[in-house]
C-alpha cells in the first residue's frame, strides 16, 4: 500500500493551556470526563485548523484526550490495572530543565477483553466530521501490554499459559481496528518505542537480568503485533511507528536500527514504517533496505525536542542518503516523533511545532513535488 501523504506526523501536539488546565481540574476531582471533553474539542477543532494551514497531508486530533500516548486505549480494556512505578528509563537523560518522566506500569489483573464498541471510536469520527484531509488514529502497540513490568506485568492466576494471555490481547486489537473500520477509519498508526530498547544494549543487558531473553521476547512482540493487525481490511493502512523514548524532550535508549531490523523490517506485516532519524542515536540508513519494497517509509528527520528549524537543503541531503537503500518513491517525511507524548509536551512553544510542520510540507513539496 502506497503512502498516505509525503508530509506526515507522528500524532501528538502540544497541548494549548485550555487542556492542560482541564485535565489538572480533572484531576483534582473538579472537572468530569463529559466536561473535560467538551473543552477538548473546541480545543481539537482550533488545531485540526491549524494542521491543515500547514500543508501537513495528514490530520489526527493531537491526543488532546490522554494524558499519555497510551492512554486513551489500553486503560479502556477489561481486566488492566494501572499503577505508579519508581524507576524511570528517561532518568539517565534527563536534561536540567526537567524532571524525568516515570510511566506508569501496566499489570493484567483479569481476563482482557474488549468492551465491544471502538474504544477510539468516538475521537475518530469527531475529527473526520471536522476535515475533509486524510485522518489517523494512534494506538500503542502490544509491547505496551507487557514491556514496562516484565515478568510481573501477567498476573499467572489468569494466564498460566502465556500464548493465551498474547491471544486475548491480539484479539482485543483485531476489535478495535474492525470496528473502527466500521465507522470509516482506514489508517491507523500503531506506536511501538518498545521496539527501540532492543537496539540498546544496556536495554538488552536489563532484560536478562529480568530473565527474558531479547531475541525471543522481541519475536514475541513482532508475533503479537502481526496477529493484531492480519484481520485489517485491505483499503487500511496500517503504520508502525519507532522511537527511542520522547517525554519533555527527554530520550530513552539509543541504538541504530540494525540491532533489529533482520527481525523487525521483513517480518512485521504493517504498510508504513515512522522511523526517528532526527540524530545519532538512530544510527545510519543502511538498514532501510530491508524493508520491503511494498512498505513505505517515513522518515522522522526532523526533531520535536528542539525549537531550532533544520536546515532544508540538509534534509533533502538526507533524503538523498536515505534513497540509496530505499527508492525515494516509497519515501514521506514527518517529525521524529509527537510533540507531546505526555500532558506537558516538549520543551518548545506551540508556534514553534506549527513552524516545523510547515517545514516538513515545504520539503515534501520541494522535494516530490505537489
Amino acid at each position: 500500500m502506497s503512502l498516505v501523504a509525503r508530509a506526515d506526523q507522528v500524532g501528538s501536539l502540544l497541548r494549548p493551556a485550555s487542556v492542560t488546565e482541564a485535565w489538572a481540574a480533572f484531576a483534582r476531582g473538579e472537572l468530569d470526563e463529559t466536561a473535560r471533553r467538551l473543552i477538548e474539542d473546541d480545543a481539537i477543532r482550533s488545531s485540526i485548523r491549524h494542521q491543515e494551514e500547514t500543508g501537513i497531508g495528514v490530520i489526527t486530533d493531537g491526543e488532546f484526550r490522554r494524558d499519555v500516548w497510551w492512554s486513551g486505549f489500553i486503560p479502556y480494556v477489561d481486566g488492566i490495572e494501572l499503577f505508579e512505578a519508581e524507576q524511570s528509563p528517561f532518568a539517565d537523560n534527563a536534561g536540567e530543565q526537567t524532571v524525568a518522566y516515570v510511566p506508569k506500569l501496566v499489570r493484567t489483573a483479569g481476563p482482557l477483553r474488549h468492551p465491544g464498541t471502538a474504544i477510539m471510536g468516538e475521537n475518530y469520527s469527531y475529527i473526520a466530521e471536522i476535515t475533509s484531509c486524510p485522518v489517523k488514529v494512534t494506538i500503542p502497540a502490544p509491547s505496551r501490554f507487557h514491556f514496562q513490568y516484565g515478568v510481573n506485568a501477567i498476573d499467572e492466576s489468569v494466564y498460566p499459559d502465556r500464548d493465551r494471555f498474547w491471544h486475548d490481547v491480539t484479539e482485543t486489537y483485531k476489535a478495535e481496528i474492525a470496528g473502527l473500520e466500521s465507522l470509516g477509519c482506514d489508517f491507523i498508526q500503531i506506536d511501538d518505542p518498545i521496539l527501540s530498547f532492543f537496539c540498546d544494549e544496556t536495554a538488552t543487558g536489563r532484560m536478562r537480568s529480568q530473565g527474558e531473553d531479547p531475541e525471543s521476547l522481541l519475536r514475541e512482540y513482532i508475533d503479537a503485533t502481526n496477529a493484531a493487525v492480519s484481520e485489517r481490511a485491505d483499503s487500511t493502512t496500517v503504520g508502525l511507528h519507532i522511537c527511542r523514548g520522547n517525554a519533555r524532550s527527554n530520550w530513552a535508549v539509543s541504538g541504530g536500527y540494525a540491532a533489529i531490523a533482520e527481525q523487525v523490517f521483513p517480518q512485521l506485516d504493517v504498510d508504513v514504517f515512522f522511523l526517528e532519524f532526527d540524530d545519532e542515536r538512530s544510527g545510519d540508513f543502511a538498514p532501510l533496505q530491508l524493508i520491503p519494497v511494498s512498505t513505505s517509509v517515513v522518515l522522522g528527520l526532523i526533531t520535536s525536542k528542539r525549537p531550532q528549524l533544520e536546515s532544508p537543503d540538509l534534509l533533502k541531503r538526507r533524503l538523498d542518503e536515505a534513497a540509496r537503500y530505499a527508492d525515494a518513491s516509497r519515501l514521506g517525511i514527518s517529525p521524529q516523533c509527537g510533540f507531546a507524548s505526555i500532558l506537558e509536551g516538549n520543551l518548545l512553544t506551540e508556534e514553534d511545532q506549527w513552524a516545523k510542520l510547515r517545514l516538513v510540507s515545504q520539503v515534501a513539496e520541494d522535494y516530490w513535488g505537489s
